[in-house]
């Protein structure tokens, strides 16, 4: 029987501790995290679907896995992943993830909490994963499971300290704007574009008053030649106009330098801009109007701004909406020891090596499927280099 060259993802996930006693380790923990990824790279979901696609596929997977006694049960994929260490995991998975990182000029990196809305038990409050998504590669770069929506705060700069991060413009929302967050994205040498509204009550309103003030002088009729006010000649602005199935959105992006009107400045770590976003909506002769403000340590430049902005939306349809949709997260109830959070980092993994693979022009539920046809594709998705085959 023909066998296959080692799987490179196996490479970074060898040394991960097996949390079993040496005497009950009848399968080896590769075997259970290679077979566990290919179930939900072919549109599996639970431990039940694990242990049933080993066995349709077992002749398969003997071809490159060792399997000495045979397809692991459900329960046994249930015990590990509820066992094995979500630290360790994770550490196995930044290094594999950055292996696959492509070095991009300031990258987006957007940090934003996820809700696991069926994994948890009777009076627990509803878990959430912080992921990092770096928009440019499309890869999930790390992620953290907290207990609910309001630690999401202490998670943060716990992620932040794990990352590769230098030269990266790191965006949240308003529940991250916090001063030691800003510090710790500055130190970890990168830039942040971070999200006001009522959490940093007083800031908002300063922030808020002079962009509304500063884009209505902006606006106003003046005689040729006249002098601008200073917050006003600093500004810089940017439009983009988007018509999609009968709704069209203008966003006119707006960012300043000038903050000697800002009490608060030095408190914030790296502060350089301020900035808004309008949002005009049109949809069926109805028209909307949305601000948003902005506290960033970029220096001025508006359009990098507004791609920092995109960037940091981009994560509800590119890693929320797919999370969901595709691999039906929200309907996992693993909720035994760390089987919630590891499962969310499998899946994570499973997307990257989706997104990574460039050879099939199609959406992820696509390839999917292809993956679920096909063994060769499937291979190519494990990093297997299907020439030396």
């Amino acid at each position: 029987m023909q066998t296959h060259p080692k799987l490179s993802l196996t490479e970074h996930f060898k040394n991960l501790p097996d949390p079993r006693v040496k005497r009950r380790r009848a399968h080896e923990l590769i075997d259970i995290l290679v077979i566990g990824v290919c179930t939900l790279l072919c549109a599996g979901e639970t431990f039940n679907d694990m242990e049933d696609f080993g066995l349709a596929k077992a002749d398969w997977f003997k071809t490159f896995l060792h399997l000495s006694h045979g397809i692991p049960s459900h329960d046994t994929f249930n015990r590990v992943f509820a066992a094995l260490d979500p630290r360790e995991f994770l550490d196995c998975f930044l290094r594999w993830t950055q292996s696959l990182r492509e070095a991009v000029p300031q990258e987006i990196v957007a940090l934003d909490g996820k809700a696991l809305r069926r994994a948890l038990n009777k009076d627990q409050s509803l878990p959430y994963v912080v992921s990092a998504w770096a928009e440019s590669n499309g890869l999930v770069l790390g992620q953290l499971k907290v207990a609910d929506k309001s630690n999401e705060i202490t998670a943060v700069p716990e992620l932040l300290r794990v990352l590769e991060l230098s030269g990266c413009i790191v965006t949240l929302d308003a529940m991250g704007c916090q001063k030691k967050i800003a510090q710790e994205i500055i130190e970890a040498d990168a830039d942040y574009v971070l999200a006001l509204k009522g959490n940093q009550e007083k800031v908002h309103a300063e922030v808020k008053s002079f962009l509304d003030s500063t884009v209505e002088e902006k606006n106003r009729l003046r005689p040729k030649g006249a002098v601008l006010p200073m917050g006003v000649e600093t500004l810089q602005t940017f439009t983009t106009v988007e018509k999609d199935h009968g709704r069209m959105e203008t966003r006119r992006y707006y960012q300043s330098d000038y903050l000697t009107w800002f009490a608060d400045q030095r408190k914030w770590v790296g502060l350089r801009t301020v900035g808004m976003v309008e949002s005009v909506r049109e949809i069926q002769g109805k028209v909307t109007v949305e601000r948003r403000y902005y506290l960033s340590s970029l220096k001025l430049g508006v359009e990098t701004f507004a791609r920092a902005v995109r960037g940091h939306w981009s994560v509800e349809n590119k890693l929320h909406w797919v999370m969901d949709v595709c691999f039906r997260e929200d309907q996992s109830r693993a909720r035994e020891g760390y089987a919630a959070e590891n499962l969310a980092t499998l899946r994570r993994l499973a997307l990257n090596l989706l997104k990574h693979e460039k050879t099939r022009k199609r959406g992820i539920r696509g390839k999917m499927l292809n993956a679920s046809w096909d063994h060769p594709y499937l291979l190519r998705l494990l990093g297997v280099d299907l020439t030396k085959i």
